[in-house]
């Protein structure tokens, strides 16, 4: 994690932003939270602590959880209550999550508790601040939570550390003791009162973090793919005259608009598109869907980004406990932890990646096919028959497609019944995330692997010129990947190139030959 010191966000005032969210979880900027928000967390306090000394029970605040909501509990045993929920809760299994969902996490849940609607003392609100401006970052498991009541168990073990149990890394470093990290860094674990074990780990914060990180990684590769196309249009002697903007307007979806003009703006001055201008040196009348349709196909993605952009800005907006205190003070049952709204885009980005890549590995299957390639050799080999040239990386691609497939097939529509029946319906949001995130890094090797191939094809052409932005990713990756000759080791090169496009390398070097143009027209 790269260490943004100079950088800080701060929690309370008003909605967290996506990009926000991304620099605390990425890339360690720093948190603060106002002092606005801090007063506000202590007036909600007091009602709750005056609730806690009524006769009546009240749900989360004197009595037990779930299927044991009926179960009043004497004023002596809260503590170990709170403490008990979280110690069951933290049940997860399986591998250790990235470090930035955790933070993600962990912010989320802080930017909730200091809204003041989950009655929380001031002192939790600054344990968890303290927790994220130390890098401390509790070990979360992959499975144990099923979107509904909220990312239980993932919340649980962050819950758990804050208390001064369970095992952390300080800074990406090694497993440490969670009670050991808190004293390096001079805070106190926290001994729960009533309610705020229910309200530490009663939110969507894991599956909308997964969220927002996937949709600033999509931003960037749908730009990619929109490259990766232009690549594959060019060097494939395919037209630009299909991406005309008065032909967009007759379907006026914007995702579609965007991609088209991108993709005029990036085959703007190539001398390998004009070369077959000319009707009487082309014969060909239309070409292939895969390079004709990409802004269809591309735009389709960006409306669906932008849906799932919508959402997740309003959930960002939300405060989400159970029971939740209500700003004219009454504390309410609710479903608002419910993840349905989120499963839902995260399964729709799933279902769009999917098409993405599997566009982007048809025009690099039609760049390696001597009969479908016009006039360049087959696999774009050196020596064909003793070169191979990409003929096993459109495999490559091929399988990740498959499984991009695979992964397409909805999480959220697989509700399975819990709590004794009284959570009968969840929303598995949090698989629906961790799934979207493998879809993210498989959209992201496909095109690579279309780039690297539409590279070397408009090598092939020379001595005709590419367009400036194309020709500017042309140096970017022959400068990673090496230019035409005799087969190498092709893994290497393959992971260069994978890493200038998660990295946003290959969209900047793009953007950067538009000379400043911007990538999109008005509507």
């Amino acid at each position: 994690m790269s260490q943004l010191s100079h950088t800080e966000v701060v929690i309370g005032d008003r909605p967290l932003t996506p990009g926000e969210v991304v620099a605390v979880a990425r890339h360690g900027a720093r948190v603060r939270v106002s002092a606005e928000a801090l007063a506000r967390v202590d007036r909600t306090r007091s009602l709750i602590e005056r609730l806690a000394d009524d006769p009546h029970p009240h749900y989360g605040i004197s009595t037990g959880f779930g299927a044991l909501a009926t179960t009043f509990i004497a004023p002596e045993r809260r503590r170990q209550l709170q403490a008990s929920l979280i110690r069951s809760h933290a049940a997860g299994t399986g591998a250790e999550v990235e470090e930035e969902v955790i933070r993600a996490l962990q912010l989320l849940r802080l930017q909730t508790l200091a809204t003041g609607r989950t009655g929380v003392r001031s002192h939790v609100v600054e344990v968890y601040a303290g927790m994220l401006n130390a890098e401390i970052t509790p070990i979360v498991r992959e499975y144990g939570s099923l979107g509904c009541s909220g990312d239980l168990a993932p919340l649980a073990h962050v819950a758990l550390a804050a208390m001064g149990e369970g095992e952390v890394r300080v800074g990406g470093g090694e497993v440490t003791s969670a009670r050991d990290a808190l004293a390096a860094a001079s805070l106190t674990p926290l001994v729960l009162e009533e309610k705020e074990g229910l309200a530490l780990i009663n939110g969507t914060d894991g599956m909308l973090g997964m969220l927002l990180l996937a949709a600033h990684d999509l931003e960037m590769l749908l730009d990619t793919a929109d490259i990766a196309a232009a690549l594959s249009i060019e060097s494939q002697l395919g037209t630009d005259a299909v991406f005309a903007a008065d032909l967009m307007a007759l379907r006026p979806h914007p995702g579609q608009r965007d991609s088209a003009s991108h993709l005029r703006a990036l085959l703007a001055g190539s001398d390998i598109v004009a070369s077959h201008r000319d009707p009487g040196a082309c014969t060909r009348v239309q070409d292939a869907y895969s390079l004709r349709c990409s802004p269809q196909v591309h735009g389709a993605a960006r409306d669906t980004l932008a849906h799932a952009q919508t959402v997740a800005a309003r959930e960002l907006a939300a405060a989400i406990d159970n029971p939740v205190v209500t700003p004219d003070g009454r504390v309410e049952s609710n479903g608002n932890f419910h993840g349905a709204p989120i499963a839902f885009v995260l399964d729709f980005l799933a279902i769009a990646v999917a098409d993405v890549a599997s566009i982007s590995e048809r025009r690099t299957d039609r760049a390696l096919d001597v009969a479908r390639n016009q006039g360049l050799p087959p696999f774009l080999a050196s020596e064909p028959g003793v070169d191979s040239g990409f003929m096993i990386a459109q495999y490559a691609a091929a399988g990740i497609v498959s499984e991009l497939k695979r992964l397409a097939a909805p999480a959220s529509v697989d509700s399975i019944p819990s709590s004794a029946m009284q959570e009968d319906h969840v929303s598995m949001g949090w698989a629906a995330a961790r799934k979207l995130r493998r879809a993210v890094d498989g959209l992201a090797r496909v095109l690579a692997i279309e780039v690297m191939v539409g590279v070397r094809a408009q090598q092939l052409r020379a001595p005709l010129r590419p367009a400036p932005a194309t020709g500017a990713v042309a140096g970017l990756v022959r400068d990673a990947s090496g230019g035409p000759g005799p087969d190498r080791f092709l893994s290497p090169e393959i992971e260069a190139v994978t890493d200038l496009v998660a990295t946003g390398a290959v969209a900047r070097a793009a953007a950067s030959a538009l000379s400043s143009a911007p990538l999109k027209e008005d509507s």
